[in-house]
């Protein structure tokens, strides 16, 4: 039982047929020896969850957070704390993004027009949300290319491993943090950050 009760302080958390434990753990190295990206998030494009395109330059001077979402995954009700979280510092400069995916347990097999209808029957959700993409493999979007991708971050290699994981990204462009499936969007990490008190 102790052991047992260890593992929930630790934040352990299920989805599907897997566990995540969070948050995941990113280079220590002092901010300013970061390399130069090969490729700058704010020339970035996507296209959003209605087929119009989206341009990263509207983000710059913003902080953005960048997750993958599903409609059928244990992790499904976050939508609701990334909305809070979103009404709360929308006007203070956050902008949440959504990226809709089925690479992880075929758990976002919806078209865009049912994850809209999904998100806000159910959540509200008024953040900006893309069309689905894959975030890993041979179809990863270029977005995901970007956070993923040390050469062109210029920061850090890591690799999304299941639904809702946070990209923390600052207003200069540059990542700022990545963060697991399991961490709550309004957890500490995230409001020090946007509070800027960490």
């Amino acid at each position: 039982m102790k052991k047992l009760l260890s593992l929930f302080s630790f934040g352990l958390l299920s989805c599907g047929n897997v566990v995540r434990v969070g948050p995941v753990a990113i280079p220590t190295q002092d901010p300013a020896s970061r390399a130069t990206p090969s490729v700058s998030f704010h020339s970035l494009t996507a296209t959003d969850i209605n087929g119009a395109p989206f341009s990263f330059a509207q983000l710059k001077g913003k902080k953005v957070m960048v997750v993958n979402t599903a409609s059928e995954c244990g992790y499904t009700p976050q939508y609701q704390q990334l909305q809070e979280l979103y009404t709360t510092y929308k006007d203070k400069g956050l902008v949440i993004i959504g990226f809709p995916s089925n690479d992880f347990g075929g758990q976002e097999p919806g078209t865009e027009t049912d994850i809209a209808a999904f998100c806000q029957k159910n959540y509200g959700v008024t953040f900006p949300m893309m069309a689905k993409v894959g975030t890993k493999g041979a179809e990863k979007h270029p977005v995901y290319q970007w956070l993923t991708e040390k050469a062109k971050n210029g920061w850090f290699d890591s690799e999304v491993k299941w639904n809702f994981t946070k990209y923390l990204v600052n207003e200069d462009g540059t990542i700022h943090t990545m963060l697991a499936s399991a961490t709550d969007p309004l957890s500490d990490p995230v409001i020090h950050w946007l509070d800027g008190t960490k």
